[in-house]
This record gives structure tokens, sequence and C-alpha cells, in this order.
């Protein structure tokens, strides 16, 4: 079981079963919503995913897409695909425990900030896991 929520408390969730696809996402769309150079996601079912207090605000960052957030404080809490109607991103450090989640890669590399240092070596997509183009580290 995974708990977590927002700053402020005032929406909390819970997600259970295996998680996967952990990622630290460079997208220009993730920066922008978070106001930070990347964020980390991870994946659970949509079935095994639910809010415990509290009810997100929502918006559509683009067609298909709709992002949660706490409207009291605007932490960010899920996105979710209409192309993949079966599960549920949510950010890593919304997490109670984030160091549970360590990203296992990097998506849209190719689009990180240029004074944003990779220093590890974890798997990097210039853009998505499907696309299959991985960038030298």
């Amino acid at each position: 079981m995974h708990t977590g929520g927002c700053f402020c408390g005032a929406v909390r969730y819970e997600a259970e079963g295996a998680a996967r696809n952990s990622t630290w996402c460079h997208c220009s769309m993730c920066r922008r919503s978070c106001g930070a150079p990347g964020v980390a996601w991870f994946s659970v079912l949509r079935g095994r995913f639910r809010y415990v207090r509290g009810q997100p605000a929502a918006f559509h960052s683009s067609p298909g897409v709709t992002r949660e957030f706490c409207a009291a404080c605007g932490t960010q809490l899920t996105f979710v695909d209409e192309r993949s109607p079966l599960e549920v991103d949510v950010t890593t450090c919304s997490l109670d425990e984030p160091d549970a989640m360590p990203p296992q890669d990097h998506t849209f590399a190719a689009s990180r900030l240029h004074w944003e240092a990779l220093c590890d070596d974890l798997p990097r997509y210039s853009r998505t896991r499907s696309d299959g183009a991985l960038e030298s580290a």
C-alpha cells in the first residue's frame, strides 16, 4: 500500500498493488505544471487508486490528458491519459515515503533543461519508453 497526499493535507490518497513505470519526466508540460525542472512519477492500476480524504481539482493539460491537483495548496497529484485507460500516474514526491519509489529511468530526456545535469546511470529515453530511443549517458 502506498499512501500520500498534498502539501496542506486536504487531499489524501491510497494506491494498492505493484507500482510500475517509475520515471523522472523532463517534458516541458510537467515542468510547467509543477514549476520544477522535472517530475518523478509512478503508475498504478486506476482501480487500485483512491482518494481517502478530500477531492482534487482537475484540468486538461493537453488533448486526452487530465492532471489532478489540490485546489487549496496546488500540489499536483495525478496524470491520467485516456490512451492508457487502465492506469493512473501519481507524483512520486506526493507519497508519504517517496524514497520507497525511486525512478528507474528518465523520460523526455531530450527536453531537459540545459543546466540540469543528470548524475546517474539510469536509462534515458529521448521521449517515451515506447519510442525506444535511448540517449547516451
